[in-house]
């Protein structure tokens, strides 16, 4: 499905990340921010149909243990931008809309 969110997992972490452009949010069900930052993350998805934009669960038990062993968060959320499986940025915190399509504009789509 492209414009909405994808639910990321490490079954499906790879492949996701080395799309030619991925944006990957990490988060957690009792985070407050995390909650916050679902809607913007559905309406620049809808902005970017053909961009992979996910959200990781990083509080479902055995879901993500391979993605934790890999990459380690201070803050959630955490947002990576990956281009074909390469971490090009990290945001910490919630990103508000206009900054997100900003930072995928100039990070993945050049």
């Amino acid at each position: 499905m492209t414009g909405t969110v994808l639910d990321v997992s490490d079954a499906n972490y790879q492949e996701f990340t080395h799309a030619q452009a991925a944006v990957v949010a990490y988060g957690l069900a009792t985070c407050e921010p995390c909650k916050a930052y679902d809607p913007i993350l559905e309406l620049v998805a809808a902005k970017f149909p053909d961009l992979k934009i996910g959200k990781a669960k990083m509080h479902v038990p055995g879901r993500c243990r391979e993605i934790k062993k890999t990459h380690t968060f201070e803050t959630y959320p955490t947002t990576h931008f990956f281009s074909h499986g390469k971490l090009v940025l990290t945001r910490e915190g919630v990103v508000e809309p206009a900054e997100l399509v900003a930072l995928i504009s100039d990070h993945l789509l050049k």
